[in-house]
Parts: structure tokens; sequence; C-alpha cells
């Protein structure tokens, strides 16, 4: 059997799989909690494997073996390194916050603090990084199947489409997290499996290093300039810091089954993020040497592993790279559809049922997935797309999000006067030929804006509690992650 009827079939058993595992999980989605955040029940293994599962998809599979095979350092520093600091400082300040909440969505802690119209705001940014994300990975399947088989693009991306969201449709988190953690399974063991077969036949790591450039694996500028520093600063800014900011991944903290569980899931995932991370990166160095002048370089994996792998193996390994971008499209989706269900349609239909809420969440999956297709047909590279998604959370949302959580006096005012002002700086930089990312601008803005304006207006707008579900201080002690 030709090698392209053979990745064909695998994919369809692949497929076969995922959708059995979403609609076995389905039977458990009967409520909104169920199907946001699995009935707050998930326990550690599975919780841990997606995150990582999340985590690890487009952006560090394709996207930093696409850096590696340019040798750019930038994107290096941001895959696997800066995403990793996001789930680090996630699982340390945040998580047991999360959890001890009990709540759906993050927006709801913007609500609580700050107001519905912040959380509208904080809603409408979280959605368009969310669709400009999952339209990145959805490039990336559409680059995959047209490498591989030869099938146009577009039959990539509205196929993998298509079966995302009608698992996630079925099953919600159960659904997710249960194919996160098979996916993990598969993701893993594709990577080692090419990355043992095309050592061995290159000679080792020794013969590649010998051979590449001096400083191709430096993390931080060979130049120092300020501009290249900022450059730096603004990778570890975008992936490292507003990434925690990221819905697919709170939800899993919303969604373990304690504190503990939630906390150390971050620890663990971010420890098999950075030891699984590096082999794309090492992959892509090595395509480097071994097959310069790539047209492609978005395809650099799968043409390595059509060259080293004997045809079974390559389909096991593009079930590894189907994986990464499954198990973060369907957290992205849900996401989606876990503000709008939750927080925007209130605003349409007040003290709407659960059964409508329900419906709403479900009917979101299909809509969020159309919108991502505009971005997955205009992009071109992988980490630049996330770079691009995370834009938004950083100019304007990361800051009143830290400060809800960490700084007891952030009012109203000053968290809108922080989403406002980051969000117009962004803006306007991004009009002005500047040397600091507009995004980063925005960042300076919102966090002078927002802490200017609390100090000027704790009198005629006393700050608000955190508070839980059921609209209870939550209790600050012990927030910390650092009790296992």
């Amino acid at each position: 059997m030709a090698t392209e009827s053979l990745i064909l079939l695998g994919i369809g058993i692949y497929v076969a799989l995922m959708l059995g595992i979403g609609f076995y999980a389905s039977r458990g989605a009967h409520s909104l909690t169920d199907f946001i955040v699995a009935g707050r029940n998930i326990p550690l293994w599975i919780c841990s494997a997606s995150i990582f599962a999340t985590w690890f998809g487009t952006g560090i599979m394709m996207g930093a073996a696409t850096s590696g095979y340019d040798r750019d350092m930038l994107l290096m520093v941001g895959e696997p390194f800066g995403s990793a600091l996001a789930l680090f400082l996630s699982g340390l300040f945040f998580a047991r916050l999360y959890r001890r909440s009990r709540r759906l969505t993050w927006i709801e802690f913007f609500e609580a603090r700050f107001g519905g119209f912040a959380g509208i705001l904080g809603a409408v940014a979280d959605m368009a990084a969310s669709i400009i994300w999952l339209g990145g990975i959805l490039f990336t399947f559409g680059v995959l199947l047209e490498a591989l088989t030869g099938l146009p693009m577009s039959v990539g991306v509205f196929g993998g489409l298509t079966v995302i969201v009608i698992y996630t449709m079925a099953g919600g988190m159960w659904a997710v997290a249960l194919t996160d953690f098979v996916q993990t399974l598969i993701l893993v063991f594709g990577l080692f499996i090419l990355l043992y077969a095309v050592l061995e036949d290159v000679g080792g790591w020794a013969a590649i290093t010998a051979q590449l450039p001096e400083h191709s694996m430096r993390l931080i500028p060979l130049v120092h300039t300020p501009g290249n520093w900022i450059d730096w600063i603004h990778v570890w800014m975008t992936l490292g810091v507003a990434a925690i900011a990221s819905t697919p991944v709170i939800q899993r903290a919303l969604s373990a089954k304690s504190e503990a569980v939630a906390q150390n899931s971050f620890y663990i995932a971010t420890l098999l993020y950075l030891g699984i991370g590096v082999i794309p990166i090492a992959l892509g160095l090595i395509a480097s040497i071994t097959i310069p002048n790539l047209e492609d370089p978005n395809a650099v994996l799968t043409v390595l592993a059509v060259e080293h792998l004997h045809p079974i193996l390559v389909v096991v390994f593009v079930g590894a790279i189907l994986s990464s971008i499954m198990s973060t499209s369907d957290s992205v989706l849900l996401g989606v559809a876990s503000v709008v269900s939750t927080n925007l349609l209130p605003l349409v239909k007040k003290n709407a049922d659960a059964t409508l809420r329900l419906r709403v969440a479900r009917l979101t999956i299909p809509v969020a997935g159309l919108l991502a297709t505009y971005v997955a047909f205009s992009a071109s590279r992988v980490v630049e797309v996330l770079i691009d998604a995370a834009a938004p959370l950083l100019a304007g949302i990361i800051v009143p999000f830290i400060l809800c959580f960490w700084w007891e006096k952030a009012n109203r005012s000053g968290a809108l006067a922080g989403m406002a002002g980051g969000l117009a700086g962004w803006s306007i930089a991004g009009t002005l030929d500047s040397s600091i990312p507009p995004d980063m601008v925005g960042f300076l803005v919102s966090l002078v804006s927002m802490v200017v304006v609390t100090l000027s207006t704790q009198k005629v707008d006393p700050p608000r509690p955190l508070t839980d579900c059921d609209g209870n201080t939550i209790a600050l002690e012990q927030r910390l992650g650092i009790r296992l």
C-alpha cells in the first residue's frame, strides 16, 4: 500500500477513535457544569495530561520545528521556554484560587470584582485571542495533510475542524480531557520515534552540532541592541505572561478534583512541556543541516518523517501531529463556548435556564470554528500566529487579570482604565512606526493607567472582594502553590 494511502487509513482510524471517545464521554455531559468543567471531578493524571496536551499544540509541535529550521532564536525562546513559564506561573500564583472559586470561566472573576462591562471587554478579548489561536492550529492541519497526501489545504482545514467540532459538541470537557490523555500518549510516542530514527540516520547529535553555525542555539540576543532586547522581552511577555489568561488552560484548573490537583497538574505539565518541547527544535535544527533550502519550512517535521521512518511509523507520527493539533483545538473551542454561554448569553437573555445555556454552548462551537478558518487561510507561520493571538491579552487584559487576584485595592475604575488604556495604546501604536511592539506599548499604558486610576478612586469606588460562585468572599490564605 502506498504511503499516502496508509496515512489516510491511519487518519481514518485516529478520527474514529477520537469520535468514539467523544461520544462515550457525552454520557456524562448532562448539565452546563458537566459540559464546561466536567463536574469539577478530573483527577491528577488526566488533568496533567490535558494541560500538557492543550498547551503542546501547533506552536510547539510544528512551529518550534520551523523555528529550529530557520534558527530563529526569538521564536525558539517562545516555544517551549516562554509557554512553559506560563504554566509554571499559573500553578504557583493562580491554580488554587481558580479551583477555590468553583466558577466556570475567568471572566466571572472580572465581573465580580470589576463589574459587567469589564467582563464584556475581557470576554471579547479572550474570544478574539482564541479564534486567532484556533486559526493557526487549523492552518497547521491543512499544511500537514497537503504535505503528506497532496490533498488541498482546504480539505485538511475543514475536515479537521469537522471532527473536532463533533466530539467537542458531544462530550464537552470530559470528551476533551479524555481525548487529550490519549493524544498525549500518541504525541510523545511519535516524537520519540522520529527523534530516534533521525539521530540514528545522521550519526547522532554530535554530528549535527559540529555542522551548526556558532550561536545557533543561543537563547539571548547575539547583538546587544535595545531593539533586540525589546523583541526578546516581548516574546517572554507574550507567551510567558499574557498567556496566563488563556481560557483553555484555566478551565483545567476549574475542572480539577481539588486545589492540590489543580496546582500539581500545572507543575507536572510544565516539566513535560520542557522535556518534550525541545524535541521539535532539535529536529528542526537537524533538518537545517540535512535538508537545506526546504521549500516550506512549516512542513519540516512531515518531510523528516517521510525520509527517515518506515511508512507504518510515518502513520504513527502523523497521529502524533494530529494529537497536538486536536488537543489544542478542542480546548479552544470549548473555551469560547464557555465564555459565550456563561458571560455573554445573559446580555441577550437574562436568567437563561440551564437547558438554554447548554444548547448555546454546544452551538457556539461550530460557529467559532468557522470564524477561525478565515485566520487559517491567511496564516503563514504558526508561532507568529500564536504571538498575534496573545496580543490583545498582553495589551489590555493581563494587567487587570493579575491585579484582580493579587491586589486587594484593585477596583472597577482602575480595571476599566487599564483595559481601555491598554487596548487604545495597542491600537494607536499599531498605526505608528514604533520600535516597541504595539502590544507592549499597550501593556505599559494598561499598567500605569490601572495603578494611577485605582489609587485615585479608592474612596468613590471602593474595591470589591474576590468571590466564589455563591458570592462568598474567597479565603486568600495558602493561595500560593507551594503545598503539595
